[in-house]
């Protein structure tokens, strides 16, 4: 008989969800075991609550994690007995996970389905009917290639998803070295972890590699092990990247690392059209169309090479077009990479599917742990609205309200005594209205860049920042993503995207790299006292706390 220990943190019920202790001792190595295979929905004070979902146990499974991992670390944590039919639904969930595959034979492409009656139950699903070309066997069905991601997507959406093992084409060959040294002189190499995430991307050039994402912390080289995958493959590759600075930063970076040189590596956005072995695109640029009615019309990039690989950096961003031309381009090699596969869009089901699962998620706590990034400090500063803007806020609606208190006037008050406590840091103030972070721009006499910020001046600008010439630098959502600026140590948010959780870890991510003297990092964040703002801020945390980053709570007045 089990003894439940009463100072376990968790309290499974029967919903699926789990209840969490944050108080308890053993709360730490609980949230970890949880983070696996579970989905934070909410994290008060005191109890945070995780979903278990069929989509977060498949993942887990195809990540590597066993059923009886699962069920023995809810029992392990347990402070009462779990519900009978959780362990069983987990157990089915992860039983589903392999019960389809796909795979190419003399024949072509076939669905397989381990037992008749099931093949049967798919066979007459409205959703994979009419994807199926024609029946073999009681348990086999001839798919046209075209469909092969259309089908994965119907699997998915009816509880089965498929385990693609169809493999892939090889793509043209595009040769390259990994310097020992970079272009300034460092001694280089792959990280363990960077070379333990390619290999298993890649698995061996087996077919159940070559698929799927990779998830690590902002800061830990996502683009260090997408090299690392290019070098597994030696094949022409299309990177797929969320601005033009995140696209030279790519270019930049194979540069340094690899043998590959200028006449290898083509730009593909508004400014260029070149397509080269290697080819660096933005989403921008690829879901270009004159008017809504109008085509895409540079989605035929995909087609314009043989493509060996695509990688799809920042994958939690990627737009519907990309994910409609992706079902068509199963055939080839696609890594996904991100610091959070939360999409606000709730599409989470179509990476799976056309990206491919989770192949590796390090905890970034674990990361900090090993010091491949920064120890970082999160603080949540509330103020109260001044009074004049209290009346105008009362009778607004909920957007207005929103906005009014992101805007709150008093933000640049706290915003100075932040910099007084932090001077000689490098430091970026982070907003989402361009209209506020111009005037903190000239209250403070610093660079602002937002989207209207012409490419030059953008590249210019974070030249100098990186380089030490210029200490502060205001920005919108534009530097987001992938914008490496290693020396970065204080981040100072004063208005973000309603409770965009992806959203907060990018920006904490913008000061995570490693800091040449081992300092720490701190990240600020000022919202407007018992206002929406503030009840949107509690959302926007949730991906950091399941993470394990706690946020100190501070009044504006006590700073």
């Amino acid at each position: 008989m089990t003894t439940f220990d009463p100072d376990n943190p968790l309290i499974v019920q029967g919903d699926h969800t789990v209840l969490v202790e944050v108080g308890s001792s053993k709360y730490k190595q609980a949230r970890d075991e949880l983070s696996r295979f579970a989905e934070l929905v909410k994290s008060p004070e005191h109890i945070h609550t995780y979903r278990i979902t069929p989509l977060s146990v498949w993942n887990a499974c195809a990540a590597g994690v066993l059923a009886a991992e699962i069920t023995g670390a809810l029992v392990g944590y347990s402070k009462y007995p779990v519900p009978e039919h959780i362990l069983t639904g987990i157990n089915d969930f992860a039983d589903r996970y392999g019960r389809v595959s796909l795979t190419r034979e003399n024949q072509g492409l076939l669905l397989s389905i381990d037992d008749p009656a099931l093949a049967e139950e798919i066979s007459l699903s409205k959703q994979v009917a009419p994807l199926l070309a024609r029946r073999l066997s009681q348990k086999q069905f001839l798919v046209l290639p075209l469909n092969r991601g259309k089908i994965k997507q119907a699997l998915i959406k009816i509880g089965y998803p498929a385990e693609d093992m169809a493999g892939y084409s090889a793509g043209e060959t595009t040769s390259f070295t990994i310097r020992d040294f970079t272009l300034s002189g460092n001694r280089f190499s792959f990280r363990p972890y960077q070379q333990q995430a390619a290999d298993t991307f890649y698995a061996g050039g087996e077919a159940r590699g070559g698929s799927g994402v990779i998830v690590l912390p902002c800061g830990a080289g996502k683009t260090i092990i997408g090299i690392a995958c290019m070098n597994q493959l030696q094949a022409s590759t299309l990177i797929l990247t969320t601005n033009v600075t995140a696209s030279r930063q790519w270019k930049a970076e194979l540069m340094d690392k690899t043998s590959l040189g200028d006449d290898l590596i083509g730009e593909y956005s508004g400014a260029k059209k070149e397509i080269k072995p290697v080819t660096i695109a933005t989403y921008q640029i690829m879901t270009y169309r004159p008017d809504k009615e109008g085509d895409f019309l540079h989605l035929g990039l995909f087609d314009q090479r043989d493509w060996g690989l695509i990688i799809y950096d920042e994958v939690h961003m990627l737009p519907a077009p990309v994910f409609q031309i992706t079902a068509g381009l199963q055939a080839k090699r696609r890594l996904g990479l991100t610091a959070t596969l939360v999409r606000e869009d709730g599409k989470e089901e179509d990476v799976f599917a056309l990206i491919g699962p989770k192949k590796v998620d390090v905890p970034w706590k674990e990361m900090e742990g090993q010091g491949w990034i920064a120890k970082a400090s999160c603080c949540e500063i509330r103020l109260p609205l001044p009074d004049d803007i209290r009346m105008p806020y009362a009778v607004a609606n909920r957007r207005t309200k929103f906005r009014i208190s992101s805007e709150n006037p008093a933000k640049t008050d706290v915003v100075m005594r932040i910099l007084q406590r932090h001077k000689t840091a490098q430091t970026l103030i982070i907003g989402l209205y361009v209209d506020q972070l111009k005037k903190i721009s000239e209250a403070l006499d610093i660079p602002l860049i937002t989207g209207k910020t012409p490419q030059k001046q953008r590249d210019e600008l974070f030249y100098q920042f990186k380089t030490g010439e210029i200490s502060m630098l205001a920005v919108s959502k534009v530097a987001n993503f992938a914008v490496d600026l290693p020396d970065a140590s204080v981040a100072i948010q004063i208005s973000g995207t309603f409770g965009s959780r992806q959203e907060e870890a990018q920006r904490l991510g913008r000061i995570l790299r490693p800091k040449s003297d081992g300092g720490r990092a701190y990240f600020y964040t000022i919202v407007s006292r018992d206002t929406v703002e503030q009840d949107f801020a509690l959302k926007r945390q949730l991906f950091l706390c399941e993470q394990g980053y706690e946020y100190h709570i501070a009044q504006g007045n006590n700073l």
